[in-house]
């Protein structure tokens, strides 16, 4: 098969597809946010060309930035790849897509050999990036599915999971946080993000109120008995509430309550970067990668594992450390955790818990061995 493939990818890939010319396949490569235009029979005007720029929005924000930078990279080193073979990306030829998979697989070269998930999430990137220009990539296509299988039967391992952070850690690394201005961010931070199993896009990307910018991923309201986040999450909106703790040192609400007093934070986003010496907030929203980040130092100043090599303790933290600490922490039932983290299924709550009572249910006795 992979002889057909090879001389198939070479004649599809080559050559811009019926009645295109070379300059629509480069319209078709740009960019999704550049690549949407007026049908060439339609006269332009001011009205018009303004619903362009504001579809052109709405089309960037179907995914996260995250999910699209990835996209975006996804797609530059397949039409990289394509063209040190000789071939064009465009339009789709499942036959070179197929054999793109077998060399991600195998390693050959200088690059590595990649996970499985990480194949399977450039080929949903192929897809998107196909599907932003005009042409529908058929995953089932047996050039590629097969080779795709294969590549799982082979090569998949169980997924790589982070460390947990449970209660004892989070509560030695806000220790480790000064009292200054950024040291009562960064407590909020870590604590609203333990406590309500919130990925570091969601923390970051709250406002004080609903609507006050364009880029809110949700808001926040303060009430006697805790707090309630509604966020715009990666599964759509959730609402999440964050009770008081038992002391103000570890309370989630006491220190966002903190952060906001003494930032004089009352509008837009409510984590933000703040002046050099610390002692003024900005105006600009954090970004998650300060979460990563924050995470990661922390462990490393209160000593957690201690026992590893440093390199070894930072690959094993980061922003998902947060909520799989939760899952495994909160001994309540299972069902409470799963609407916290906004999972869609009981399956997916479990595979955050790193620790958990695995033979409570203990089948071999009820069938009566």
């Amino acid at each position: 098969m992979l002889s057909a493939m090879t001389e198939n990818s070479e004649k599809s890939c080559s050559k811009p597809p019926n009645g295109s010319s070379l300059n629509e396949d480069n319209a078709r490569d740009r960019p999704d946010s550049e690549a949407l235009n007026l049908p060439s029979f339609v006269a332009g005007s001011g009205g018009l060309d303004r619903l362009v720029n504001t579809a052109r929005g709405y089309a960037r924000a179907a995914a996260s930035d995250n999910t699209l930078k990835a996209y975006a990279k996804d797609w530059a080193h397949f039409a990289r790849w394509c063209r040190m073979k000789g071939a064009e990306p465009l339009p789709p030829s499942p036959e070179m897509i197929g054999l793109y998979l077998a060399d991600l697989a195998s390693g050959a070269g200088p690059s590595p050999a990649l996970s499985v998930s990480t194949i399977d999430r450039r080929l949903s990137g192929l897809a998107w990036n196909y599907a932003q220009r005009g042409f529908a990539l058929d995953r089932k296509n047996r050039h590629i599915a097969t080779v795709l299988a294969g590549i799982k039967r082979r090569h998949a391992r169980p997924p790589v999971q982070k460390e947990a952070i449970m209660a004892e850690d989070i509560l030695a690394m806000v220790a480790t946080l000064p009292f200054d201005l950024r040291g009562l961010r960064d407590r909020a931070i870590l604590l609203l993000g333990y406590t309500g199993g919130l990925r570091r896009s969601e923390i970051v990307s709250l406002d004080v109120h609903k609507d006050d910018t364009p880029d809110s991923g949700g808001w926040i309201e303060i009430f006697d008995n805790g707090a309630l986040l509604t966020l715009n999450a990666k599964t759509g909106w959730r609402e999440v509430e964050i009770g008081r703790g038992s002391k103000d040192q570890t309370c989630p609400v006491h220190a966002l309550e903190q952060w906001l007093h003494f930032a004089k934070i009352d509008f837009g986003p409510v984590f933000v970067g703040t002046s050099r010496d610390g002692k003024r907030a900005l105006e600009t929203r954090l970004n998650d990668k300060h979460v990563a980040r924050l995470i990661k130092r922390t462990v490393l100043d209160a000593g957690i594992r201690s026992n590893l090599p440093e390199k070894d303790r930072l690959a094993q933290f980061s922003g998902h450390s947060l909520r799989a600490g939760l899952a495994s922490s909160a001994e309540v039932d299972e069902r409470y955790v799963q609407k916290q983290l906004g999972h869609a299924s009981a399956e997916m709550t479990r595979r955050y818990q790193r620790r958990r009572d695995r033979f409570r249910v203990n089948l071999t006795k009820a069938a009566g061995l």
